[in-house]
């Protein structure tokens, strides 16, 4: 029997109506008794570290998430994170980069209706991640309508519906049907070694999708305010425009200054190439560094990530060069 820890966050799985809304509860007793059933195939231990709604975990919840689990590895076989679905995608994958050569499962699940309600989805989505421990999937996963997605590829793309997310430019790791199991083969293989918490995180990045027009001093603002890394999402393929609003320039004097500038596609599936066109060409001539087929979640938190490892440049660019956990196919 698997020894599982559930690390309680708080998200839409154990909110109950309150007077202003859905409000998280750090032990309601439909997850407690759900989770007891499952205990005549796991042995389970509960623990709420935090409980809020996932629009308020940040950073330095990240953190305690990431801890909490590293602390715990040797004493458990795997660890499901409940937590809620509108930030969940960079909560797992910030965790991705936070914990090196992981190897123990850890899944990330929530739900779309809170565990109370009869139509919820709590249950089955537990029943994924408890299952994906089972099967040993190794590393940072979410379980989501009895699919296994790796934590730095998937996306929410629905705000309604059971299907909530899908994994972008990567198979998922694994579906569940009526006649068992379907694992997919892992492409990416860690480097193997004992696992390492490395937390350090960069909370000054920003994220700016830019529209046809955007003003170039928007990056004169980020510079004023002390930003440390630039997360840009661009056009198609890769481009942007210089046509009377010239953000080359001003790409160019943030990357010069030390400030690494990321660069991927508004488009959610298929990878970047900055190669193709002139207009995607001078954003390569400017430093700029590419994320390819990088989610935004994922090139966001590896690049709070990769600031919170170096500060220098070149060492960032390194690390954008490094597939660290499956998050970028070259």
């Amino acid at each position: 029997m698997k020894k599982v820890l559930i690390l309680a966050t708080g998200g839409t799985i154990s909110s109950r109506a309150g007077e202003e809304g859905m409000v998280p509860q750090s032990a309601p007793p439909e997850l407690m008794g759900a989770l007891e059933k499952f205990g005549k195939y796991y042995e389970i231990s509960y623990k709420a570290i935090l409980n809020l709604d996932s629009s308020n975990i940040q950073a330095e919840e990240w953190k305690i998430i990431a801890r909490s689990v590293y602390e715990a590895l040797p004493d458990y076989d795997g660890f499901v994170v409940t937590h809620g679905t509108d930030t969940m995608a960079y909560t797992a994958s910030a965790v991705t980069f936070m914990l090196q050569n992981l190897d123990k499962p850890v899944v990330f699940t929530g739900s779309q209706i809170p565990i109370g309600s009869p139509l919820s989805d709590a249950q089955s989505n537990l029943a994924t991640a408890l299952a994906a421990i089972d099967h040993n999937v190794v590393g940072v996963t979410i379980a989501f309508n009895h699919k296994l997605m790796r934590g730095c590829r998937a996306v929410k793309v629905r705000t309604m519906g059971f299907d909530a997310f899908e994994s972008v430019n990567s198979q998922n790791r694994g579906e569940f049907f009526a006649d068992g199991v379907r694992l997919v083969t892992q492409r990416f293989a860690p480097r193997g070694g004992k696992c390492e918490l490395k937390d350090n995180l960069c909370n000054d990045v920003f994220l700016l999708k830019l529209i046809p027009g955007t003003n170039p001093a928007i990056f004169d603002c980020l510079r004023g305010m002390n930003y440390r890394g630039v997360v840009l999402e661009t056009f198609g393929a890769g481009g942007l425009h210089y046509l009377r609003r010239d953000l080359f320039a001003p790409i160019k004097q943030l990357v010069d200054g030390g400030i690494p500038v990321v660069v991927c596609s508004q488009c959610l599936y298929e990878k970047s190439d900055f190669s193709l066109y002139e207009v995607g060409r001078k954003v390569i001539a400017t430093g700029a560094i590419q994320s390819l087929d990088m989610t935004t979640e994922a090139a966001v938190t590896k690049l709070m990530w990769a600031l919170g490892q170096a500060s220098d440049l070149e060492e960032i660019r390194k690390i954008f060069s490094t597939n660290c956990a499956g998050e970028v196919t070259f």
